[in-house]
């Protein structure tokens, strides 16, 4: 039996806030690849297909208990109302959506089971990074 870490997939649902209504349900999959330590990727299922975003597993963290962002994501957690706000811009427009904490503090607390906060560095394979580098010259 392996202890080698593996890559976390949960599936989650957020809320589209909108200007003429309640929030719109959108079905959502955040994912953890320890190959790829520093990183989450969330992937936003629409009628249209998906749409990927990739930001620090820090910033996920961070926004769960503070205003925390820069650029093209922020997040915001809601205390009174147990959500974090995941406000998204981009050259082809701008979304807020609603995400339950509890939910995003679970998924968190299972990328640490695969690599501690602190332990990231120990992942990277930095020869191998190197390698790809000089390939590509």
């Amino acid at each position: 039996m392996s202890d080698a870490p593996v890559t976390v997939k949960v599936d989650i649902t957020l809320g589209l806030r909108g200007m003429l209504g309640g929030p719109v349900p959108v079905p959502a999959e955040l994912s953890y690849d320890p190959t790829d330590p520093y990183a989450v990727t969330a992937t936003f299922h629409h009628g249209l297909g998906e749409v990927t975003w990739i930001f620090a597993r820090d910033l996920l963290a961070d926004g769960l208990i503070a205003p925390a962002g820069d650029g093209d994501l922020h997040l915001n957690p809601v205390f009174d109302a147990d959500l974090v706000l995941f406000v998204l811009n981009s050259p082809d427009g701008a979304a807020v959506m609603e995400a339950p904490a509890e939910e995003l503090a679970e998924f968190l607390d299972l990328t640490y089971e695969q690599v501690a906060p602190g332990s990231e560095w120990d992942q990277v394979d930095f020869e191998g990074e190197l390698a790809k580098m000089a390939a590509r010259r």
